[in-house]
């Protein structure tokens, strides 16, 4: 080749290698990991995290957390990946997924040093997740209707709400059971058919269960009825005012009179489309859209109750909840396509108004309602009863608890070394560091809670090898105590799901070994400009 250099890379393409490549990916995922480890737990700590706007969000749910630090690192992004599908998946153990996660990377990388090769360490990593979601099967036990309250607790402790746990647990298990439907002989729980809405005024003990739909809205005249009976409601996703030319046009005035001429045809045009609605029976309108100021002056003298800019899922749940058609044309207004309900009504809640429409034709149909003394207070109770919501709802599908308080993790460690004594061959090494790993949830929850973590760890083991399996932390009183006798249970399905992403996670950073970081373009391509076609 006469010495010619081979130029494969962009210019500027940053690449790293080999033992490089794997140490930076293990050091960016174990800091994401570390820096969510501190809020995990009932004593855990919380986030105060700003955007460019100014806006603050304080949490201690790991996956807003991860959602809001805006991670600029790939094999970072993967572990903000795992507290994402925890939380769509199961609404809790988030931080714990997370967490887990950087701890098996942190043995990864010592079995790594000691000769061991990243396949051999991902194949002990997937023996071990195997035989955890068995030994989890075992030790898990069915769970009645008196578990979910306590579950839905367990989910709502930490969360800086403690003393309205009763109250607001009791509105998460009302409302989850009464959304549960049977589906080829097993039991489906849809948690989008309960709405959450929230008022940053009043108590948290105001808080309360609708059944049926809560918007925050108002109606859009003073003069239209605060309250419809016996409601046929229409929901529009087109506006109902004049339609504006889609291309830039002008309109020509020659004479005096045509101004006029062509307002009057305006006002003609909108009342035919408001005509369209009275005619067709309704007497409350839902729009996605605009709502004319004339068209709600025709729409408040027939009496009819209106609101606009409804977000589309808020379309989507009035239609599933009164079986109304979304109308995307006023010529489809027609008595059929409407939806029925019992009551519309304005009411006020705090210092505002909220439209509450019960009496659906559908009654699996429940809001929740939550106050709180600030913003911040209604956005954090929010997440917590998101999360309760969710844990109700995969106990009530699967049927199958486990004890909390690290009580599992300490249990499923013990066994894993048992059973990776029975294995040959370096994927011995791996099993053990896996079960090592899991040990980083009771070891946190005492690190939080100002405990010393070697003390707590060593007495939950010896709890543990006397037979003990549901000896958890208990970080009010300081030691290990029965779990289940302490009401401190979770859901199977959070375990193992959190097991499941946290080792698939670490398997898939421990696998690359090059990292090719595109440089910049220095000379982007511009769009073309679009306003010579006009």
């Amino acid at each position: 080749m006469g010495g010619q250099p081979i130029i494969i890379l962009k210019k500027g393409t940053e690449r790293t290698r080999g033992e490089e490549a794997k140490r930076s990916n293990i050091m960016a995922a174990r800091a994401v990991a570390e820096a969510v480890r501190t809020t995990l737990g009932p004593r855990g700590m919380d986030k105060m995290l700003t955007d460019p706007a100014g806006l603050v969000t304080i949490t201690n749910d790991g996956a807003t957390i991860l959602d809001e630090m805006n991670i600029k690192h790939p094999a970072a992004k993967l572990v903000a990946e795992v507290a994402k599908t925890q939380d769509d998946e199961v609404g809790d153990g988030t931080t714990t997924a997370a967490v887990l996660t950087g701890e098996l990377l942190k043995g990864a990388e010592v079995l790594m040093e000691q000769g061991l090769h990243p396949t051999t360490i991902i194949s002990g990593y997937n023996l071990a997740e195997h035989k955890a979601k068995e030994l989890l099967s075992d030790i898990a036990i069915d769970s009645t209707d008196e578990h979910l309250h306590k579950i839905a607790r367990t989910a709502l402790t930490g969360k800086g709400i403690e003393f309205s746990r009763e109250k607001l647990s009791e509105l998460v298990v009302t409302a989850v059971k009464s959304v549960v439907k049977q589906e080829n002989g097993s039991k489906k729980v849809n948690i989008k058919d309960i709405s959450i809405e929230r008022r940053g005024e009043g108590s948290v003990e105001d808080s309360e269960l609708v059944a049926g739909i809560v918007l925050d809205k108002t109606k859009t005249h003073q003069s239209m009825p605060v309250r419809i009976e016996n409601a046929k409601i229409a929901i529009l996703a087109t506006p109902i005012e004049v339609r504006k030319a889609e291309t830039k046009s002008e309109i020509s005035i020659e004479a005096p009179g045509q101004t006029r001429m062509f307002l009057e045809q305006e006002e003609r045009q909108i009342r035919q489309a408001a005509d369209k609605v009275i005619k067709s029976g309704a007497n409350a309108v839902f729009c996605q859209k605009g709502v004319d100021d004339t068209a709600r002056y025709f729409l408040a003298k027939a009496g009819v109750f209106v609101t606009h800019r409804v977000k589309k899922n808020d379309l989507l749940k009035l239609s599933r909840a009164t079986g109304g058609k979304i109308i995307s044309s006023l010529d489809e207004v027609k008595p059929e396509a409407l939806g029925l309900a019992g009551l519309v009504e304005e009411k006020m809640v705090g210092n505002g108004e909220m439209i509450f429409i019960t009496g659906c034709k559908n009654p699996d149909t429940y809001s929740i309602l939550l106050r709180g003394g600030t913003e911040h207070v209604v956005t954090s109770l929010h997440r917590a009863m998101h999360d309760a919501l969710r844990v109700v709802g995969v106990t009530i599908e699967d049927g199958k608890i486990v004890a909390g308080g690290g009580a599992a993790e300490t249990e499923l460690a013990l066994r894993l070394r048992e059973y990776a004594s029975t294995l040959e061959g370096r994927e011995q090494l791996a099993v053990n560091k896996f079960a090592d790993s899991l040990e980083i949830i009771p070891k946190t929850l005492a690190e939080n809670a100002g405990l010393d973590a070697i003390d707590m760890l060593t007495e939950l083991r010896r709890q543990h090898e006397k037979g003990n399996k549901n000896a958890g932390l208990d970080v009010n009183e300081g030691k290990p105590v029965d779990m289940l006798k302490n009401d401190v249970i979770e859901p199977l399905r959070v375990k193992t799901q959190a097991i499941s992403s946290s080792t698939e996670a670490a398997s898939m950073i421990l696998r690359i070994d090059d990292v090719m970081a595109s440089a910049k373009d220095e000379h982007p391509k511009k769009k073309p400009d679009l306003s010579d076609l006009d």
